[in-house]
């Protein structure tokens, strides 16, 4: 049977699954884990899209739980782009999206004339050099060079991250930061063992995940945030057919797990619900359409060029302006870019999130208001 339901029930509906509403906020793991992990291209991103959600929240902490009690692990996650995924799930993430990551990798290796065993002779020879420790990528690199090929050596001076294979095929990943340069390590030697998972188990694990936090959603949507193929992504879809609901979303298609249609329904939060989202939040990367989220007209505002995604002012789930910041002397200047006239109320939530922000960051704010556009 369908159900529907209407855009402002879907909007609350994620709100909460993603930790943006109210005042008990969970741990951050479990938050990590809830919304399927914080897109990390930038860190001082995906440390404030931590905060979003968890405002009494610290650097030291997400730092400590990262390279000191590794609850949090850096490595490629959905759509091949850098995560900080929860470290118990690393084996879900990995084994669920490794085949088509693996093979993306090496269809990048191949325009270098890297062969499939010469990678895997790359991964080896990796691991090896890895044996003793921690290296830099130039390390690594250095260290691998006299044990590969003149194509592999070759692709090293034009693939920026010839390694991406190994990341894929969840044997490295990202260990603490030496200066500027990023530091690789063996999973095996940084990480606690991994339960053993297969591929259909994990994939149906993330799709279980995925719906939870980004539902109602539909097949499309979960290939597009995963990265994998409509067929590969069709067939973990039709696995947990059984557990999903149709909904219809003032005349849009969409699915849910059957178990979250009361909470769908009933858990609307009273008030207004805003909230400053840093670079490349994921609640904002999780759907292919995204007219749900910011006006057409804004789009290209918000979704820029080069998959450079904008931080934004969320107003009960739909984007209602960008800001931007910058350094001045001993403080941080906040720059709103409202879409729309904002209210006295409005404006000061925002001056509370900034406020919020300032402290996480540690420093003073100074906020600009510019006109509506």
């Amino acid at each position: 049977m369908k159900r529907s339901c209407k855009w402002p029930e879907v909007a609350a509906f994620r709100l909460i699954r993603h930790h943006l509403v109210g005042q008990n906020p969970a741990n951050f793991i479990a938050i990590g884990q809830n919304i399927c992990g914080v897109q990390a291209q930038v860190m001082s991103a995906a440390e404030m899209q931590l905060w979003a959600r968890r405002h009494d929240l610290t650097r030291a902490e997400i730092h400590s739980a990262l390279w000191e009690k590794r609850r949090l692990v850096k490595t490629y996650g959905m759509r091949g782009t850098l995560h900080l995924l929860p470290a118990a799930d690393f084996s879900i993430y990995i084994n669920a999206l490794k085949k088509s990551q693996v093979e993306s990798a090496r269809r990048s290796m191949s325009r270098f004339g890297i062969t499939a065993k010469e990678a895997e002779g790359l991964n080896e020879a990796a691991m090896a050099a890895l044996s003793g420790g921690p290296l830099t990528k130039g390390e690594l690199t250095e260290r691998v060079k006299p044990k590969v090929g003149k194509k592999v050596r070759a692709g090293m001076a034009q693939f920026w991250n010839i390694f991406r294979s190994a990341f894929a095929a969840g044997l490295i990943c990202y260990g603490p930061e030496s200066g500027k340069e990023a530091v690789f390590i063996r999973v095996d030697q940084w990480l606690a063992k991994q339960k053993e998972i297969s591929e259909t188990e994990a994939q149906q694990m993330l799709l279980r995940r995925y719906l939870r936090a980004y539902g109602p959603a539909t097949l499309r949507d979960f290939s597009k945030w995963t990265g994998l193929l409509m067929k590969e992504a069709k067939a973990v879809w039709e696995m947990l057919q059984e557990e999903l609901i149709e909904i219809s979303i003032e005349d849009e298609r969409a699915f849910l797990l059957r178990d979250d249609h009361d909470q769908l329904i009933n858990g609307s939060p009273d008030g207004q619900i805003l909230r400053l989202l840093p670079h490349f939040d994921p609640y904002l990367l999780a759907h292919a359409d995204k007219n749900h989220l910011v006006d057409s007209s804004h789009y290209k505002r918000v979704y820029r060029n080069q998959g450079w995604i904008s931080p934004v002012i969320l107003l009960d789930g739909k984007v209602i302006g960008v800001w931007s910041y910058t350094r001045r002397a001993k403080r941080w200047a906040l720059e709103i870019e409202p879409f729309q006239k904002f209210s006295k109320a409005i404006g000061a939530k925002i001056e509370t999130e900034a406020a919020s922000l300032g402290n996480f960051l540690g420093t003073s704010w100074e906020i600009k208001f510019g006109n509506p556009s």
